[in-house]
Formats: C-alpha cells, structure tokens, sequence
C-alpha cells in the first residue's frame, strides 16, 4: 500500500541522482500498478481537485482528480513532470510553438496503471472523457505553484502567464457541471 511520507521521501532522495524523472518514474509504476493501494492510501475520488502532498522549491507532488467531461487548456511546466494514473483516463493533446501560435504535435491517452514522463519543454492540454473520476499523482521537479510558466486561452489559443486561480476555476467549475448533471439523472425515492 502507498504510503505518502514513505514515498516522498524515496523521491527527495531520488534527486540527488543523476536521472531524478526516471528513477521517481520507476517508482510511480511501482505504486499505480495497483490502483486499489493508492484509492485506499489517498481516497476514492468524489470532486475534481489539486491536492499537494508535498511542495517545495525542487519538488511537488500532487494527488490531480479530474471531473467526468473535464478539460483544461493548454499549459506548460517549465520543468520535468510524472503523471501516474491509478484510475480513469486522460488524455493529452501535445502542442509545439510555432511562428503562427500553438501547433498540435500528437496526443497520449493514458488509463489507469500507466505513467508518462513530460520534459520540461513539453506543452500540453488534458481532457478526461469519460463519465467517471481520473485520479493521477502528478510529480514535478521543481515548485510547480511557484515557477512562473504559461497556459493558452482555449478559444485563441493566446499565451498568457500562468494562474493557478484560473486552473482551480476550471475544476470548480466542473465539479458545478457534474454536480448539476448528476442531481437531474437523480430519481426520486419512492415513498415507504
């Protein structure tokens, strides 16, 4: 089963070598190769959210629960970054700059046990299409509410600096949407 403190600090020690992403990657299949272990270590996704389960200048790491339907635009990191899914789907749509604005360059899907190392060049939009919870641990080397970086305004596809607001608006929002649909799918409980 994962134990969080255990992990943490596996991938801090992890940085002392001279390949941190792909040795911290070893580590991360290890864990989402079971995904009862970590629901059961970190809880079954209920809401869309971002929850650091540690963040310091060299490292940060994230429990990232997706709403069903949800999608964010996309976004860089400006540093390495693991994704580990331990339930669901995500899928990721590659883009690469060029003179005319942000190019597709190909996509990823990834499902639960799979896990995906980003360079930190990589610029990429991520969607869950299913009508369950994607549940990922997201890794970053480095401070990932900190290090100024970019997303892309979805409609113009316009560079602008990263918000992390703006990020916790799009799963509020989401959560909104699925709490909504879910309460009209509801039927009524007969009466006794």
């Amino acid at each position: 089963m994962l134990n969080v403190d255990h992990f943490v600090s596996d991938c801090r020690a992890a940085l002392a070598g001279p390949t941190p992403g792909l040795t911290i990657k070893e580590m991360l299949q290890r864990i989402v190769a079971s995904p009862p272990d970590v629901q059961a270590a970190l809880g079954a996704p209920r809401r869309g959210a971002i929850t650091p389960l540690h963040h310091e200048r060299d490292l940060t790491i994230l429990n990232v629960i997706w709403t069903p339907g949800m999608a964010i635009y996309p976004h860089d990191h400006r540093m390495w970054a693991l994704i580990g899914l331990y339930g669901g789907r995500e899928d990721n749509t590659f883009y690469r700059r060029s003179p005319g604005g942000l190019q597709v360059a190909g996509g990823k899907q990834l499902e639960a046990g799979d896990t995906e190392l980003l360079g930190p060049s990589i610029i990429h939009a991520v969607a869950n299409p299913l009508r369950v919870f994607t549940a990922a641990i997201h890794i970053y080397g480095g401070d990932f509410f900190g290090t100024p970086r970019s997303d892309w305004d979805p409609e113009t596809l316009r560079e602008r600096p990263f918000d992390i607001a703006r990020g916790r608006k799009v799963f509020d929002d989401a959560n909104e949407r699925w709490q909504a649909e879910c309460a009209k799918h509801e039927s009524p409980v007969p009466p006794a």
